[in-house]
């Protein structure tokens, strides 16, 4: 069962000390586990990206498990798709779909729900 946490604005109360650092990124990318199931690694989470950088070096991704993905603030072109996102696009990818790397034009937070727990071998 995921967590669950009373309301908040992770937004409004953006206190660093809440948010992780990705391992690589030099303080260009953070998360922010909004909630999580132990038991099965299904997951919610904020990613921001500072503004200007570009995530070329993590090379593009896929995963195993679908994911939905909301933009909520910002603008990232996805090279993968050609495609500018920006606040109000949302996407559900399946398992295996590639995206990134990606460039954030402008400060850009998304919020991500991934789905571990419905993994396929691609």
């Amino acid at each position: 069962m995921k967590t669950t946490i009373n309301y908040w604005n992770p937004l409004k109360e953006l206190k660093l000390s809440d948010w992780e650092e990705i391992e690589g990124s030099d303080g260009n990318l953070w998360q922010l586990t909004l909630s999580e199931d132990p038991q099965n690694g299904d997951y919610t989470r904020l990613t921001k990206f500072l503004a200007g950088y570009n995530t070329e070096k993590f090379g593009a991704k896929r995963h195993i498990y679908p994911e939905e993905v909301f933009v909520v603030s910002g603008r990232l072109y996805d090279k993968a798709f050609n495609l500018w996102i920006e606040t109000g696009h949302y996407a559900s990818r399946p398992a295996g779909e590639l995206h990134g790397p990606f460039i954030a034009e402008n400060d850009v937070i998304i919020l991500e729900m991934s789905y571990p727990s419905q993994s396929s071998i691609i």
